[in-house]
């Protein structure tokens, strides 16, 4: 028979033995919110959801029983190939640890494939996420790497955890960019995938004598970092990139790629065109629409972006060290300088062969 945990345990055996998660709710539900690092079987797909939910609220639970049944014995066959097809151990879990992942674990324990099932589940693991970030005690210096828009922050940070360095990476946890533009061609994230995401990483960090995050505003997109976590920015080693116009510029059009954008690009400018001298705002708009991105991420740097992350930059606690590069590249090797100056004796965990 399958065996219950609860949270603690589930993690440790997930960092311990590399146990699989497998969330057996429905692809809507996985989709909003899950454990990192689970993958999804459902019990019941969003239709059949819907039609066993809709037969318990106007029927009764026992029609709603005898209809889960009805559908899951049909589908039992794939189900079970799914689980037998993922090698090692692995636990389940559904919305609350109820009638979805006991039959789950249940069928699949009678085939001979050994399981554990989340206690409460996902629930309890949201309830432990919630008291994690409220009780959490964070150690690291920040190591804010700053720099108006285009500077290729966000390029630095994943070259520099790929090096080993201790990086909180919080645009790519919120999917989004953090600016107007931000959730072009991205998925955002909601407050709780956000946070179920943080908390195992700032887990693995705080033991590190410094951490490196980009220089963010609470909000990201549609998520708020915590309290404790937007102090320790605002006092931490600010390192302001100062890269050239072209760079940026060019560092802007990579990743946002307007030409496959272009509606929402433009749909986006509205939101900040009245904050920009009309004339102006007439030209970066026709820019837009005739296709000349360039020229128009260039003149929304040098009358929006910049004077707005001029001012911004007069808030930071600790005085600012100007790194002037040419590219990332030249950015990774200035920032490790600074590490290396600052905190004697550290080394990353691994050298990965895109350091510099």
């Amino acid at each position: 028979m399958f065996r219950d945990i609860t949270v603690e345990q589930l993690l440790e055996l997930q960092e311990k033995r590399g146990i699989q998660l497998i969330d057996v709710r429905s692809e809507g539900e996985f989709e909003e919110f899950t454990i990192p690092g689970s993958r999804n079987i459902p019990v019941f797909d969003n239709g059949e959801r819907k039609e066993v939910g809709t037969i318990y609220k106007q029927v009764s639970v026992q029609a709603a029983k005898e209809k889960g049944l009805e559908i899951f014995s049909a589908k039992l066959p794939s189900f079970i190939k799914q689980f037998e097809e993922i090698p090692g151990q692995k636990a389940v879990f559904c919305w609350r640890g109820g009638m979805r992942s006991k039959t789950a674990a249940t069928v699949t324990s009678l085939m001979g494939i050994q399981m554990y099932r989340l206690s409460g589940g996902i629930r309890s693991y949201r309830k432990w996420t919630h008291e994690k970030l409220e009780t959490f005690e964070f150690k690291p210096v920040c190591v804010v790497i700053a720099g108006p828009t285009g500077s290729g922050k966000t390029e630095l940070l994943q070259k520099l955890k790929e090096a080993g360095y201790p990086v909180l990476d919080l645009e790519t946890m919120a999917q989004h960019r953090g600016s107007i533009f931000g959730q072009i061609g991205l998925r955002p994230s909601n407050q709780k995938t956000f946070e179920s995401r943080l908390v195992h990483e700032l887990m693995e960090v705080n033991e590190q004598p410094f951490v490196l995050v980009e220089a963010e505003s609470k909000r990201v997109g549609k998520v708020v970092m915590p309290d404790f976590l937007f102090d320790a920015k605002e006092a931490g080693i600010p390192l302001f990139l100062d890269i050239p116009m072209e760079r940026r510029v060019a560092n802007i059009l990579a990743d946002y790629q307007p030409s496959l954008h272009k509606e929402e690009c433009i749909d986006a400018y509205q939101l900040i065109k009245k904050r920009i001298h009309s004339p102006i705002a007439a030209a970066i708009e026709q820019y837009l629409k005739e296709d000349r991105f360039g020229e128009a991420v260039a003149m929304m740097l040098e009358h929006y972006y910049d004077p707005r992350y001029a001012h911004a930059a007069q808030n930071y606690e600790q005085e600012i060290v100007t790194l002037q590069a040419a590219d990332t590249d030249e950015a990774f090797r200035l920032v490790t300088a600074q590490l290396k100056e600052r905190f004697p004796g550290y080394r990353p965990k691994i050298q990965s062969s895109n350091a510099v």
